[in-house]
């Protein structure tokens, strides 16, 4: 720490304020964005709007019906890139006929229909044409038959590619047959089937997933660029894109999840006490040795073999227990216990500072009303100072890189530990490779104790001389600590997960301004009649009433703390583990009703 102690003119001189004014105003932290953000927030009101526009552009591009554009956008998770990257490498047929689209046959139908009755396949009976459903691959089975597989097949969760019945055949049924005929039998069952098409478009969509808010706002995020990144929701909650968990970059999101369950499981600790410690065979409570005797006692007043764990009488001798044997008893004990030791000061030792800067961050968290009561008593003074956003800047900066700064002690220890790099670097080299990254880390960690030192100070209280140094201080710090940021991010992306050969570890990039804020998706003002005007050239029997009677609709839940937007009421319930509120015959579709439930 005291390689990189420095004094304050090493921060600034006389003029340092000339060029920082730029600067300043380059880092200025802005955590409302703009309309041109890359991020998107998709709400219950503009979910419709954000899956009509991908619908639009591929039914206008390959002038299909609606439900053929959505089986080809669910069969290719909603990327609209991909799919016509496939088109062009192999073809129309092939693409329809890889997502289950079969090529209309008009004839073969027609000719279906024309005789006096049909005899379905399924239940071996006489049909009149008039209760007999083809579908577009051409098979034909009684209205019955299919609405019984329709029903199974959306209770078994199947909603969004539900395949024909016949054998072998792998076509996508039409949704608005099964719209007709499963809301005749079976209206609640309709319903879910809308929700699981509605919600496809985040529950299926590489680009798109839920907010893990809890209680859960009703937000989706939409990423228009890498995955492997950090947004922030509308309602506030900042969390990793790739895998839905707290922000925790610079830790890949595998490094986070191994770090927060030894942090949960104490698996360091359970495995010291593993190492140095046996069962009592009567109450199975640890037991440490201190002494050389393998005749053991617990507290319990049970005595037994130190050597298998057997329990044992108390008479002994300097070479045996009387009554028992194990035989003979080689180990390396000694060794076993020392590394378990050094592991678990090892893993003290990264935790504990992890641990004390996230400390640190919530009671700087705190800082943020006294400091805006400080610029307030500040501004209602004539003391010559009329803008104090170099304060809020500073604090600011500081939230994000003690963040950065916590996060780095979880990386340090899988990146230079045995746990995931043991083979991808040699000794000497992870030496090098860890002198560099701490020669960073605690660059980082001195710039930001000294930010934070001056941010806390009563500037309100201070005289105009005093305050004018005080934002000097701040300013520079405040620059310093984005570039030492950089630095680290830098370090780690080039010369530590960039180097390795095998590595999977990406990690989030680093901003100046912060994670990035999602800006709300606009809402067609038309898109009602978009959406009427799709499904009239879709085929006579959609029924558009559900849109108007049903904005937002429920889906599938997902793994991964994934909860449904559209399937959350005013109070942001998890359609996991709401209870259902309204009745089965209520018009408006139930967002209460869990997906996988009939």
């Amino acid at each position: 720490m005291a390689d990189f102690e420095t004094s304050d003119d090493d921060y600034y001189g006389d003029d340092s304020l000339d060029g920082l004014d730029q600067e300043e105003d380059d880092l200025l932290w802005t955590p409302q964005r703009t309309p041109s953000s890359a991020s998107k927030v998709i709400t219950r009101a503009s979910l419709l709007a954000a899956q009509r526009e991908d619908l639009k552009r591929v039914t206008e591009m390959l002038t299909l019906k609606e439900h053929h554009a959505r089986t080809l956008l669910i069969h290719h998770r909603w990327d609209v890139e991909r799919l016509l990257a496939v088109l062009v490498e192999k073809g129309r047929d092939r693409l329809f006929t890889e997502a289950g689209i079969p090529i209309l046959d008009a004839a073969h139908q027609a000719s279906a229909r024309s005789t006096s009755s049909i005899m379905c396949n399924i239940c071996m009976e006489d049909i009149s044409p008039n209760d007999v459903t083809t579908m577009d691959c051409g098979h034909c089975f009684c209205n019955d038959c299919w609405t019984e597989h329709f029903i199974i097949k959306i209770k078994e969760g199947e909603s969004r590619r539900v395949r024909c019945m016949a054998h072998k055949c792998n076509a996508i049924c039409d949704e608005a047959i099964i719209r007709n005929l499963v809301s005749v039998k079976d209206p609640e069952v309709a319903e879910r089937f809308e929700r699981f098409l509605l919600e496809s478009y985040i529950e299926d969509n590489g680009k798109v997933k839920w907010c893990p808010s809890v209680p859960h706002c009703g937000n989706a995020i939409r990423i228009d660029g890498d995955s492997y990144c950090e947004v922030e929701c509308t309602c506030g909650l900042q969390f990793c894109f790739r895998c839905s968990s707290e922000a925790h970059s610079p830790c890949s999101c595998l490094m986070w999840e191994l770090w927060i369950k030894k942090c949960k499981d104490e698996s360091e600790t359970v495995n010291w006490l593993t190492v140095h410690t046996k069962p009592c065979p009567k109450c199975h409570k640890p037991v440490e040795k201190n002494g050389g005797c393998n005749l053991v006692t617990c507290l319990c007043g049970q005595y037994f073999c130190w050597l298998c764990g057997g329990a044992t009488g108390r008479d002994h001798t300097w070479t045996g227990i009387a009554g028992h044997s194990c035989g003979r008893y080689k180990s390396d004990h000694n060794k076993v216990a020392e590394r378990a030791k050094r592991d678990l000061n090892r893993y003290m030792h990264y935790h504990n500072r992890y641990k004390a800067h996230m400390d640190s961050m919530k009671r700087e968290n705190k800082l943020r009303e006294t400091v805006q009561a400080t610029i307030a008593t500040s501004e209602s003074k004539d003391d010559g100072f009329r803008d104090y956003s170099w304060v809020t800047n500073g604090l600011n900066r500081l939230f994000r890189s003690r963040r950065v700064l916590s996060y780095s002690y979880p990386f340090a220890f899988y990146m230079f530990g045995d746990d995931l790099f043991k083979d991808d670097m040699t000794e000497e080299e992870r030496q090098l490779k860890q002198n560099l990254f701490e020669d960073q880390q605690q660059q980082l960690e001195v710039t930001v104790e000294r930010l934070s030192k001056f941010i806390e100070e009563k500037f309100d209280k201070l005289p105009e001389d005093k305050v004018k140094e005080i934002r000097m201080h701040i300013i520079n710090l405040t620059v310093l600590v984005d570039t030492c940021c950089k630095n680290m991010y830098e370090c780690i992306e080039n010369d530590l997960l960039g180097l390795l050969q095998s590595t999977t570890h990406s990690i989030a990039p680093y901003t100046s301004k912060g994670i990035e804020r999602a800006s709300e998706l606009s809402v067609c003002p038309d898109s009602d009649q978009i959406l009427n005007s799709s499904k009239a050239n879709d085929d006579d029997a959609h029924d558009p009433s559900w849109v108007s009677s049903a904005p937002g609709t429920d889906s599938e839940p997902r793994s991964e703390g994934q909860v449904s937007c559209a399937s959350l009421d005013d109070n942001g319930c998890s359609s996991r583990k709401r209870a259902r509120e309204e009745t089965l015959g209520s018009l408006l579709f139930d967002l209460n009703l869990p997906a996988e439930v009939a």
